[in-house]
């Protein structure tokens, strides 16, 4: 029997989700200068993510520009929020699947999380496949920031595929993430994401400076 063998898919899977960066209940959320650059065009303003993990987009007048900038602010907060396993997995049931030759470990989900899967690589999250809002998402992580408190994501892609004919829907998105540390919280500071759609490129870039905690 393997080391793997010994430890259930649940456990091996909760401590890879407890090994992911969020922020503590302490956080009292920050404020921050933001530039967006969209395939040349730039558009600064500024943006505020609350202690309850709320945000909101100012000094954008341009609609398309600030809704990427939202879309992203909610983005940064949905992944720090600290929820508890068993709050979010408590009702899925984990088996494992394959293992590849590099080592990473196949996660199937059952119950709740019926026909989600995920990969596990040196005690982190390195593949989603979740079924989400009638769309089916898989993202792949190629590498992580270690940021002692946990694992952030540095280089990844996404893909969504319809659930019922797997045709793929939208572009593949690859992103570039970079933090830097506020009092005792580790902060994006740019994220530049890269869309191949038919055939075509598509860039963005957001930046965020200034970065203040709130008191």
């Amino acid at each position: 029997m393997t080391v793997i063998e010994k430890i259930s898919a649940r456990d091996l899977f909760r401590s890879a989700y407890e090994n992911r960066y969020t922020w503590d209940n302490n956080f009292q959320g920050y404020t921050a200068d933001v530039s967006y650059n969209r395939d040349g065009e730039t558009f600064s303003g500024q943006v505020r993510i609350n202690a309850d993990l709320k945000g909101e987009v100012t000094g954008i007048e341009d609609e398309a520009a600030k809704k990427a900038i939202e879309g992203q602010v909610w983005e940064i907060s949905i992944h720090r929020i600290r929820r508890g396993f068993e709050q979010t997995h408590g009702e899925n049931t984990f088996s494992y699947g394959e293992t590849e030759a590099d080592g990473s470990i196949e996660i199937v989900m059952g119950g709740k999380a019926e026909g989600d899967r995920y990969k596990l690589h040196n005690n982190e999250v390195s593949m989603v496949h979740r079924h989400i809002h009638g769309t089916v998402v898989t993202i792949n992580t190629f590498s992580s920031h270690d940021t002692g408190e946990g694992y952030l994501s540095h280089r990844y892609d996404s893909v969504y595929h319809d659930p019922k004919t797997g045709d793929q829907k939208g572009g593949v998105n690859n992103f570039e993430d970079e933090y830097e540390k506020a009092g005792n919280y580790f902060i994006l500071n740019r994220r530049a994401i890269r869309t191949e759609v038919k055939g075509e490129t598509k860039n963005q870039e957001f930046r965020f400076s200034n970065i203040q905690l709130l008191k």
